[in-house]
């Protein structure tokens, strides 16, 4: 009797395993549901630090200016090479290479980081910033001079210590299993990225710089 009683439990329990393991996700559409998103009350008022200002810091805790791709390789012990990964994209990089000081690389994983934790606190869907251009060689500022004569030969992106994120373009993070997940706009994402930016700019980890033409912010590790 107690064997039968012993086996049966075994089967309930199996049972209800099965249940639960076999219990298909929902595959609905994921919405956002939108909450508390604020932004900054200007743009250029709130991320107005000029470039004398970020490159006085840059050139205090950078590396010096390189003027090929080679030099930067050849101080690997100075910087930390970046990569596309779960905290943000990278774009093709034609003018820049993806090396930064540690300070910088430790900023660019926390503007990651936090603006993922704001989405979800703000009840949207996952996405990742965008950077656009890190650090850049001379030879990289003479054949970016070529097309954008604004390229400055005095830029902070010379010293490791900068880096560029856009406020136009974020890449959707897609549901592992298929699910669909709707859209959030660029405007929205734009104003949530700007609260992310004010607060380490507040709690001096930063100084940002609005870019209305390039479409990014401007931002030097402090």
């Amino acid at each position: 009797m107690k064997l039968l009683l012993k086996s049966c439990l075994a089967v309930a329990l199996l049972a209800g395993m099965c249940l639960v393991g076999c219990k298909e996700k929902d595959m609905s559409m994921k919405m956002n549901n939108p909450r508390n998103i604020r932004g900054v009350i200007s743009y250029k008022r709130s991320f107005g630090d000029l470039n004398d200002v970020q490159l006085a810091t840059a050139k205090k805790i950078g590396i010096r200016p390189i003027s090929t791709r080679e030099e930067a390789e050849e101080m690997k012990d100075r910087l930390v090479e970046i990569a596309a990964c779960e905290r943000y994209g990278l774009d093709s990089l034609t003018h820049s290479i993806p090396y930064l000081v540690p300070q910088a690389s430790a900023l660019l994983d926390t503007i990651g980081v936090n603006f993922l934790d704001s989405l979800e606190n703000k009840g949207l869907n996952p996405n990742k910033v965008i950077v656009t251009s890190v650090t850049r060689t001379k030879d990289d500022v003479k054949r970016l001079r070529r097309t954008n004569g604004n390229a400055s030969l005095n830029s902070c992106h010379f010293y490791g210590t900068t880096f560029d994120v856009s406020w136009k373009r974020f890449e959707k993070v897609e549901d592992p299993d298929g699910r669909p997940m709707q859209d959030v706009s660029a405007d929205t994402l734009k104003l949530v990225l700007s609260e992310v930016l004010r607060d380490l700019r507040k709690a001096d980890r930063c100084y940002v710089k609005y870019e209305l033409k390039q479409g990014c912010f401007h931002i030097t590790a402090r």
